[in-house]
C-alpha cells in the first residue's frame, strides 16, 4: 500500500460553465469527506480568474484515492459535469517536513 499524500486538482470550466461546474463540484464535498481514508477535501476558487477551481484533498494511499474515484458520488460527477470542464490537471504532494 502506498503512503499518505496530498493532492491538488485544479478544474478550469468552460466559459460560461463556471456556475454549473461549482455546482457540481460542491456536491462532491461532503460524500468525499465522510469517505475512508480522506483527510481533507476542501473546495476552493480562484480570487483572479473565477473560471478555476482548485479541490485540495488528502488521502492515505494511491488505493483510497482510487476508491474514490470508482464511488457513486464521483462517477455521478464526471457524468453530469464533465462536459463542464476545459481543463484538468491533478497533482501530487508528499509531505517532507
Amino acid at each position: 500500500m502506498s503512503q499518505p499524500f496530498t493532492a491538488i486538482a485544479t478544474l478550469t470550466a468552460k466559459p460560461g460553465q463556471q456556475d454549473v461546474l461549482e455546482q457540481a463540484l460542491r456536491a462532491l464535498v461532503e460524500p468525499s469527506r465522510a469517505e475512508p481514508g480522506c483527510g481533507q477535501y476542501d473546495l476552493h476558487r480562484d480570487l483572479a480568474d473565477q473560471q478555476v477551481f482548485y479541490v485540495i484533498e488528502q488521502w492515505a494511499s494511491d488505493e483510497i484515492l482510487e476508491a474514490h474515484n470508482a464511488s457513486a458520488h464521483f462517477q455521478k460527477f464526471q457524468a453530469s459535469a464533465g462536459h463542464t470542464i476545459e481543463h484538468f490537471q491533478l497533482k501530487r504532494l508528499g509531505k517532507i517536513a
